[in-house]
């Protein structure tokens, strides 16, 4: 947006309306109550539907305190509106001319309007924009630890679901705002529900060349080839993005897979402390928790490892995993670790021999050192050249 000033802020927003240059009076909602129906400024500051003057909003820009579907400022005749999101790395589509601002710069239309006796702006069409650091995961995805079962680490992987351009219902609203009218064969929005139809379509790929695999199997295959991902902080590390960004293309040959049934998760599930009943009330059929199937959550042959400890003590835990040979038939892998210098990670044996496709090798991988830090972040690497199968490492404090 540009204000009469000459100084312009960059917003979020998908907006295909042009309003060629030409400057608006700029209002605020703050000083635009609906009084006649029992508003004031302390409800009309956020632009809520119904809250703002007509007669002081209609054909306006109106600057908002808080970010809505914009039927407020819509349904008061208004040009276009400026909001403040709490982020801005991601857009949604508007039934008005919209720019959504961050906090800082919103202060800075704010104190412009407030110091200003004739205050006017423009909100420009949108535009594509290409973020160099993508990908990314973004502010309002959920982050790990897992917070039932801390040694299993969640997320287990990322997917596009930021600005997903796809096919849209011609009958649906094209924003947030339900009576909007606009009719359009295609939309761009964000959210899980963008992520998920990327990782199950996936899923469905890999599975589409190797019918028989297991769910285990599957999500092993789009777990060890995921793209890696670049941290920026610790919220960024793999509590945020897990293995990476899905791979699909990779995941359909993935070399070896941690496979994983039934019976594995109910020695799990037991070693948790479940009992028959709860067990039972999981699993939907006679299975029981005895001496024999009670298992660690360590032993869980899962394709990514982590372990909760206690800030400043001592730990070790030795994890058992089991690799199943998708690749070639015969081949050869040599483990590689990478890990930190406050993390000691070792695996016993490096090496792995294949003679023949679905045969099995095993393996114990230990790690322990001292805690300093809230997260630390290792990796294991299996190949032999051809294939590269890589788990992420992580122990934090709980």
């Amino acid at each position: 947006m540009k204000l009469g000033n000459g100084k312009a802020y960059k917003g979020a927003a998908i907006s295909p309306f042009d309003l060629k240059d030409k400057m608006y009076p700029l209002v605020y909602g703050g000083n635009a109550p609906n009084t006649s129906a029992g508003y004031d400024g302390s409800t009309s500051r956020y632009c809520y539907q119904g809250s703002l003057n007509i007669t002081t909003v209609k054909g306006t820009i109106v600057l908002c305190d808080t970010s809505s579907d914009d039927s407020g400022p819509l349904l008061a005749g208004a040009t276009g509106a400026v909001m403040q999101g709490t982020y801005t790395d991601y857009a949604f589509s508007y039934p008005l001319l919209t720019t959504v601002l961050g906090k800082l710069d919103h202060g800075n239309v704010s104190l412009y309007l407030n110091t200003t006796s004739h205050p006017t702006a423009n909100i420009q069409k949108g535009q594509q924009v290409d973020d160099p650091a993508a990908p990314y995961v973004v502010s309002f995805s959920s982050r790990g630890p897992n917070p039932i079962t801390r040694d299993v680490l969640k997320p287990d992987l990322a997917a596009p679901g930021v600005d997903i351009l796809a096919a849209w219902s011609p009958i649906a609203p094209m924003s947030e705002y339900s009576e909007d009218k606009r009719s359009v064969a295609y939309n761009i929005i964000s959210g899980t529900s963008m992520a998920c139809p990327h990782a199950s379509g996936s899923a469905a790929y890999v599975k589409s060349f190797h019918p028989n695999w297991s769910p285990a199997a599957i999500k092993s295959a789009l777990m060890t080839t995921a793209h890696r991902m670049n941290a920026t902080s610790n919220e960024e590390m793999e509590f945020a993005y897990g293995a990476g960004q899905v791979n699909p293309v990779a995941a359909a040959n993935p070399g070896l897979v941690y496979d994983a049934d039934e019976a594995d998760y109910v020695r799990m599930l037991c070693g948790q402390g479940y009992s028959t009943k709860n067990l039972q009330l999981v699993t939907g059929d006679n299975s029981s928790c005895t001496s024999t199937n009670n298992g660690t959550v360590w032993d869980l042959n899962y394709p990514s490892f982590a372990l909760s400890v206690k800030t400043g003590i001592d730990f070790s835990a030795t994890f058992n995993r089991t690799l199943t040979n998708v690749g070639s038939a015969s081949s050869s892998y040599r483990a590689t670790i990478t890990s930190p210098s406050d993390l000691k990670v070792s695996i016993e044996p490096t090496t792995f021999s294949f003679k023949s496709l679905m045969e099995k090798k095993s393996f114990s991988l230990k790690v322990e050192g001292l805690t300093r830090e809230s997260v630390l972040s290792a990796s294991l690497l299996l190949s032999d050249g051809a294939y590269y199968v890589r788990s992420p490492i992580v122990v934090y404090t709980s």
